[in-house]
């Protein structure tokens, strides 16, 4: 092996085993709007992206911690590709730790992208009947 093979591989983070994963962390790193906007941008377009390709309303600092956030939670892992830090949801290994849930999540809108300010309340149980007029 050479080298930079190995220099290559130690700069790889660690990623958490995903059976090790509590719902609580995923429900925690989910939480944020942001977080959620990173996991459906890779969800959407079914490819990795480096860290940089991210269309985000926050700064390189802090989308470096929500990006570590979420790896910690077992919902992406990060990998270099040349000087990118590449990120890819770890989709099917998170399905099967928590069947559905993913899908379930990424199906729903979020209050924020729909602006009618009500947190999604129809999401929660129940049906949604039309406003009549």
């Amino acid at each position: 092996m050479t080298a930079t093979g190995r220099a290559g591989r130690d700069r790889t983070p660690p990623h958490p085993d995903i059976t090790t994963i509590t719902l609580q962390q995923v429900l925690e790193a989910l939480v944020d709007p942001v977080r959620r906007s990173i996991v459906r941008q890779l969800h959407a377009n079914h490819r990795d992206f480096s860290c940089g390709s991210f269309e985000l309303p926050v700064s390189k600092s802090t989308a470096t911690h929500h990006f570590h956030v979420l790896r910690e939670a077992g919902l992406i892992r990060q990998y270099y590709a040349g000087t990118s830090r590449m990120n890819a949801l770890r989709l099917e290994e998170f399905d099967r730790a928590f069947p559905g849930f993913l899908p379930a999540l990424l199906a729903q809108r979020d209050s924020e992208d729909d602006g009618n300010g009500d947190g999604g309340d129809e999401s929660r149980g129940g049906s949604h009947a039309p406003d009549r007029e």
